[in-house]
């Protein structure tokens, strides 16, 4: 099996850009540049940010480190709280499967008043720095807010790259549907925190997960990852440490947050590095 190498970047909001933005710089100093050796990039929500800023290239690993880092003075708080969560797990219990559980969190999502997706579209298109798809495979997950079917936008996909991140981080309930060629669409994290299950047949791949919980319904990463290897794949799992969970602090939509994360992930990163190096440069399983 010899598959190429697959990059998975999970979502987990601002706190997630930054601590996946560290543990990538990490490595890299160590030698194991994820990005650059991608053949596939796999995000979903915060990751889907993070893998279009690397994948395009303009960035390195140093730099997209760096912006998270600083005063986040005057940038808006997002709340992702304890009522929005209640109302994700009465949409799990009355739901008879997975699909129909996405659709009720979609419903849910066009249901709310959460301002006007030209405002988003607006905050990511500074935060992407090249409205360009990578020439690199890259796929941006996304979810179908009245069918509940997953999309994974591609550079053939006929979707633009900003149009695309801006639907993977489309958090229901919080920020509005995103419409792409007249669907609408919300956040890839509500079919899975990392979609790794996109990598299939790749065989080096490493996922990198701010968010580790789920469910029957919502496969965990951990779960994906099991699937992975019991295919043949070398696979990576890459979880926060005690130390970065608690750098995310209560609020993973605080960008004051960003910077604490982005410094445990740089911090965490060296006690994966001899792992990712034997899984992205080893020999081919």
């Amino acid at each position: 099996m010899d598959g190429g190498t697959a990059l998975v970047l999970g979502g987990g909001g601002l706190t997630g850009v930054g601590w996946e933005s560290g543990i990538l710089y990490g490595l890299a100093q160590a030698g194991v540049d994820l990005a650059a050796g991608a053949d596939l990039v796999v995000g979903t929500s915060a990751g889907s940010l993070v893998g279009a800023q690397l994948a395009s290239g303009l960035l390195t690993p140093q730099e997209l480190y760096e912006s998270q880092l600083g005063d986040a003075a005057g940038e808006p708080v997002a709340r992702f709280g304890a009522g929005l969560i209640a109302r994700y797990a009465v949409a799990m219990l009355r739901s008879r499967d997975a699909v129909a559980y996405r659709r009720r969190v979609g419903a849910l999502a066009l249901a709310a008043h959460t301002g006007g997706e030209e405002e988003r579209r607006t905050v990511l298109r500074a935060r992407l720095g090249s409205p360009d798809w990578p020439g690199r495979r890259l796929l941006v997950t996304a979810v179908d807010a009245l069918t509940g079917e997953l999309t994974a936008f591609d550079k053939d996909s006929g979707a633009s790259l900003l149009d695309a991140v801006s639907a993977s981080c489309a958090v229901p309930g919080v920020w509005p549907p995103v419409t792409v060629g007249g669907r609408r669409f919300i956040d890839g994290g509500i079919r899975s925190a990392t979609n790794a299950d996109l990598a299939a047949g790749y065989s080096r791949v490493v996922i990198v997960a701010p968010i580790t919980l789920g469910s029957a319904l919502v496969p965990s990463p951990a779960a994906q990852a099991a699937k992975l290897r019991a295919a043949g794949a070398r696979v990576l799992l890459i979880t926060p440490s005690a130390q970065a969970r608690k750098a995310f602090g209560r609020n993973l939509l605080d960008p004051a947050r960003r910077d604490p994360a982005a410094r445990a992930g740089l911090a965490q990163a060296a006690e994966h590095a001899a792992e990712a190096a034997a899984v992205w440069a080893g020999p081919a399983v």
